[in-house]
């Protein structure tokens, strides 16, 4: 396999297999990435008549946007410096960028906004610090007055922080920093390039060190992250040190309690999308630790960071809502996080992945009423909660310690009583509110489906129980 392949050339490959076919002369392990850590001693299992389902039993969906940062249209400015890396020899990198605009307008950020709020639409939005080493959105983007920069970031806060996840994309996105001055290194080549090999043989704290300077410069600008995305191909020969620096970095910088990131993305075939709980480690103790590795589901399909034609709306559902990439993945009951560029998003003010994604998201709320919109932040709490929550049922009582507090947290119960369960904590006993209808659980609420209960609870850190 050739030692550059990044998740752009990925995106390449996605009209003749997935990434696993990719990538299949790859190890399993290189590929899968970490070591999960630790798992509690004693979970009950399905043949104990308990089983953690998908938040109010309802699938998770979400919407990765890359490459996207405060006014500057990022490829624009990546493009030859891309082209150069590669000594102008890759044709990818010789489209005609020239004719592109600098900036993807905040009008635009707020269209946007409002039609994913209109739809409920929730999911991770990148701000990248230092866009192509045009200036840093913390003190000074050159082409943009200061006004418009702070009323960039203050728009970032207001309409799209409350749902979406704000990620950095490494520092620049195309030349490697040296955290020594805050210049770009000399050498203008991949080895020197976040998207490609810089990151192989790096240590976790060389790892840490970069993904934390990244994350203070959000900081800085006002906004607060739980998360990292990976531009291109960084950290793809050193997914170890990745996960522990992006567990290490957003501890550091914001404390976050259940940083995530997301490196992976599988376009199509079996293989599993569920998000990866890895590193995991205290979860008996005051300190519980993990990271979540997000797996992305589709490919760059609404328009491409080159602003290559959409694939369009169908390869993600049909117009007869019965075959597509979504579908495939929802049928499974896992997580179903598309993934777009905002450059083909804006697709220099044609605005083609947008109208690509307006199509999606209609038909996925024509066919499927159980769908649930989520930040991956919220997917990354609980599917730690749900791999890391110690489960024991005895005598009719399921008892539960968890590391992580969950809000919605769902569960299926077998054999109990037709007496609605109770749920027992430190702070109250709660009877749960019965409800006629699966696609009514809500935390609170409990629903008789056959022998057994749904149940849906916001889960708190430390013991309770079912009763």
């Amino acid at each position: 396999m050739d030692m550059n392949y990044t998740r752009r050339d990925c995106l390449k490959q996605m009209a003749v297999g997935t990434f696993a076919a990719a990538c299949g002369t790859m190890p399993t392990r290189t590929l899968c990435g970490q070591e999960p850590g630790e798992r509690p001693q004693h979970t009950a299992q399905a043949q104990d008549g308990v089983t953690v389902i998908n938040p109010g039993g309802r699938v998770p969906l979400s919407i990765i946007v890359d490459d996207s940062t405060c006014l500057v249209n990022l490829n624009r400015f990546a493009m030859p410096q891309f082209d150069a890396a590669f000594g102008g020899t890759n044709p990818a990198y010789q489209r005609n960028w020239q004719q592109w605009p600098a900036e993807i307008p905040d009008d635009f950020v707020r269209k946007f906004a409002d039609w994913a709020n209109g739809h409920g639409v929730r999911g991770k939005y990148s701000i990248v610090p230092y866009p192509a080493c045009v200036g840093r959105v913390d003190r000074l983007l050159p082409g943009w007055s200061q006004q418009a920069l702070r009323a960039s970031l203050d728009l970032v806060r207001q309409r799209m922080m409350p749902a979406w996840d704000i990620h950095p994309e490494m520092v620049t996105h195309t030349r490697v920093i040296d955290l020594a001055t805050g210049h770009p290194y000399a050498a203008n080549t991949r080895d020197y390039m976040e998207n490609w090999d810089w990151t192989t043989g790096k240590s976790v704290d060389e790892m840490t060190a970069y993904l934390a300077y990244a994350l203070q410069i959000l900081k800085d600008a006002g906004l607060e992250c739980e998360g990292v995305t990976t531009p291109g191909g960084f950290g793809t020969r050193a997914r170890p040190q990745l996960a522990a620096g992006v567990l290490e970095s957003c501890r550091s910088v914001f404390q976050t309690e259940i940083p995530h990131y997301f490196r992976d993305l599988y376009d199509g075939g079996t293989k599993s999308v569920m998000p990866r709980v890895e590193l995991a480690s205290g979860l008996d103790g005051e300190d519980p630790r993990c990271v979540v590795s997000i797996v992305g589901c589709t490919g760059d399909w609404t328009g491409g960071w080159d602003c290559s034609l959409p694939v369009g709306a169908d390869a993600f559902i049909s117009p007869d809502l019965r075959s597509g990439r979504m579908i495939d993945v929802i049928e499974r009951g896992e997580p179903a996080i598309m993934v777009c560029h905002w450059t083909g998003i804006y697709f220099n003010g044609e605005e083609l992945g947008l109208q690509v994604f307006d199509q999606v998201v209609r038909r996925l709320h024509q066919r499927y009423p159980h769908l649930k919109w989520m930040k991956l932040s919220e997917i990354a709490r609980y599917w730690a909660a749900r791999e890391l929550t110690a489960i024991d049922k005895v005598d009719g009582i399921v008892s539960l310690h968890a590391p992580f507090a969950c809000p919605g947290f769902t569960m299926k119960v077998a054999g109990w009583e037709d007496m609605p369960p109770q749920f027992e904590s430190g702070v109250a006993t709660v009877t749960f509110r019965t409800v006629t209808d699966p696609l009514q659980l809500t935390s609170g609420t409990c629903c008789r489906q056959g022998n057994a209960w749904l149940v849906c609870f916001d889960l708190p850190r430390g013991a309770s129980r079912l009763v």
